[in-house]
């Protein structure tokens, strides 16, 4: 049996790198035999997989059989369970990556952040992966949140926000949820009804009435950050409704509210139709911010992770593509339908190209209104948590970094994205400021302190 001795100038003895064995050779028959069966293939696959990450995380051999006989091969391999999806590792391994569910579901809104998604199908990403999807639009966000919850999406389009949400069970319940990918970058503008071209300072607007596409969205949060800098409670001073962005246009027209925060093509098509005029993009507020994601279950993840790996390379790609602003036109068309975004080309074009009308006789020429960059940094993920915070829609302590890394898996879209030719970030956090001030994702409860306007 293999012994660790404890005090000064300790060191280990004899053993194999799992404590379970006589010796390291011993240890690698077992883990090299020939299986007799289904169920010692799936033994051998999964300590190949154990072994592979022990020694990624403890290169040294000797640390790591004294580090494996102190505590226990059982504790490390619960531990290395809870941190990594070895199941889904080893399901993988020894599938050889043939997606396992080849016809799958993913549930789209119809706004322009979801081109990537929405354009795979036309354009033959997903089938260029072996897979056969059905893109199924949908009405509203809690429509989209409760078909994947239940199973009876895959996968889907989702605010940035809502799996973070979603998996700490805020409007719904607590299901764990994962951003593979994000799907556009800015793209989003405040509206106002053309009877406020002469009310464009936030001070003024006091008892207004605003629609957001949902409580948990990039949109409300921006929207709330604007009006509390300039002066304004969101809770008390003005109306915030949430309102399916489909709908948004006709409610302005109705004059049921005095403007929104919404994706692009739902404030063009305001301009096009002569009820609104652009008062700011969101990319004033923060250039760069995230908006739209590719968000799937966990249980999809680890219960079919070809399947998952395939669409992700998808997504990925299709994503790739759209960056390009000598594909936008293009793009344009392919998504303009009723099946998918029912809206003229022409305002499609205006949004992906970023040269448009703004509603009040002008046209801005934005090359960056809206990209599309799929890395889902974990600082997003954080800066979001600090906003649910503020606001009071979670209570109490919040491990910002453990939510952010097992929600946001950039590790997996670091892996897709040079799959697909593309250099990922080196690192999974960026820097980055709103309305100037910067945000270190390093001290999000001293951020959310520093906010004067709060529920905390």
């Amino acid at each position: 049996m293999a012994r660790f001795d404890s005090g000064p100038g300790a060191k280990f003895t004899g053993g194999c790198v799992c404590g379970s064995h006589e010796s390291q050779s011993a240890h690698d028959r077992a883990c090299t035999a020939i299986p007799d069966t289904a169920a010692d293939d799936e033994k051998l696959f999964g300590r190949v997989v154990e072994q592979t990450l022990l020694r990624a995380i403890a290169p040294n051999p000797a640390h790591r059989r004294a580090f494996l006989q102190s505590v226990g091969a059982a504790t490390v391999s619960a531990a290395l369970a809870s941190l990594f999806p070895i199941a889904t590792a080893t399901d993988a391994f020894a599938q050889g990556g043939a997606p396992e569910k080849k016809s799958l579901k993913v549930g789209f809104i119809p706004i322009t952040c979801a081109t990537p998604i929405i354009m795979a199908h036309p354009m033959g990403f997903y089938a260029r992966e072996g897979l056969d999807v059905e893109v199924v639009k949908s009405a509203g966000w809690a429509i989209v949140r409760d078909k994947t919850i239940n199973r009876e999406f895959d996968a889907a389009h989702m605010l940035a926000p809502m799996p973070i949400a979603i998996s700490m069970g805020l409007g719904s319940t607590a299901v764990p949820f994962t951003v593979p990918a994000i799907e556009n970058v800015n793209g989003q503008a405040i509206c106002l009804a053309m009877k406020h071209k002469d009310n464009r300072d936030p001070k003024n607007w006091k008892g207004m009435k605003f629609a957001i596409p949902f409580e948990y969205s990039i949109h409300a949060y921006l929207l709330r950050y604007l009006l509390a800098e300039a002066g304004l409670d969101p809770d008390r001073d003005v109306q915030l409704r949430t309102v399916p962005p489909p709908e948004m246009v006709a409610n302005l027209r109705a004059d049921n509210i005095d403007g929104f925060l919404a994706p692009d093509n739902i404030v063009q098509r305001a301009v096009f139709d002569g009820v609104g005029f652009i008062h700011m993009l969101s990319k004033e507020i923060w250039d760069g911010h995230p908006c739209c994601a590719f968000a799937a279950p966990r249980a999809f993840v680890t219960e079919t992770p070809n399947s998952y790996a395939a669409l992700m390379r998808a997504i990925v790609q299709a994503t790739a593509y759209a960056s390009k602003p000598e594909n936008r036109k293009e793009i344009a068309s392919v998504i303009a339908p009723a099946n998918y975004l029912n809206a003229p080309v022409v305002v499609l074009e205006q949004v992906l190209t970023g040269v448009f009308a703004d509603g009040l006789g002008g046209v801005r020429r934005d090359p960056d209104r809206v990209t599309f960059d799929p890395f889902p940094y974990e600082s997003f993920a954080v800066w979001i948590l600090t906003q649910m915070k503020r606001w009071g829609q979670i209570k109490g302590d919040v491990d910002y970094q453990k939510i952010a890394r097992e929600v946001f898996l950039a590790t997996d879209a670091a892996r897709a994205m040079r799959d697909a030719g593309l250099t990922p970030p080196a690192s999974s956090t960026k820097t980055f400021s709103v309305m100037g001030k910067p945000f270190d994702a390093a001290k999000p409860d001293d951020y959310v302190a520093s906010f004067a306007i709060k529920r905390v």
